[in-house]
């Protein structure tokens, strides 16, 4: 059976699609990876379909949470990325994180954005008891202190968090406009932002294996 990661956030704009993509991305340079959107905005569908040579991985748009329920069924593949939906209610939602491996919960490191994802944590995460880690997304290069500030605080929480993150970078949303992953792109600032998403992926891996 392929494992299941969940990218998850109660809070829109938190980089969750920009996660779920470009690990999907990273991911598939060894493995076979399908990225499922089950946000009904469909921003990972939108940005897929941009592509014509793809991306590294296949998508499929869903949001029934019956059909949902089935992805532990699903066969041809090593890795299934669940982009979720910015609501904790959701039955999609609840549908997937019931089935997951693992949990990724990208949040900017901005105190309103943290006590959101605390909440989401307390909330959705805890109760099911299945692995997971924040992923700070948005940090400012030239703030980065508030990322460590933040990593600390989720420490104090008993919260794990990665201890990469991901740097705001124009590259981001020019690559989302032409359709490609972060490591498809070619303008300013593309290989620090590809290198973040990289290194990420990495730190799951090795926390898969434990």
């Amino acid at each position: 059976m392929p494992k299941i990661i969940a990218i998850l956030n109660g809070k829109g704009g938190v980089g969750k699609t920009t996660t779920a993509v470009n690990l999907a991305a990273q991911f598939g340079k060894k493995k076979k990876v399908i990225l499922v959107d089950t946000d009904i905005q469909g921003s990972a569908s939108w940005w897929f379909g941009r592509n014509q040579n793809g991306m590294g991985f296949d998508l499929s748009q869903e949001t029934n949470p019956q059909l949902l329920g089935r992805l532990k069924a699903i066969t041809g593949y090593d890795l299934v990325i669940v982009d979720t939906p910015p609501a904790l209610h959701s039955d999609a939602l609840a549908t997937v994180v019931a089935i997951a491996d693992y949990l990724v919960l990208p949040t900017p490191p901005a105190a309103m954005d943290l006590a959101a994802l605390i909440d989401t944590v307390k909330a959705a995460v805890v109760p099911v008891g299945i692995p997971h880690r924040v992923l700070l997304t948005k940090v400012d290069t030239r703030c980065i202190n508030e990322a460590i500030e933040a990593q600390n605080t989720l420490q104090r929480l008993g919260i794990p968090a990665c201890k990469s993150f991901i740097r705001i970078y124009k590259a981001h949303e020019r690559a989302a406009l032409e359709g490609v992953a972060i490591n498809q792109w070619r303008g300013r600032n593309a290989k620090e932002a590809e290198s973040d998403y990289r290194r990420v992926a990495e730190e799951l891996q090795r926390d898969w294996r434990k």
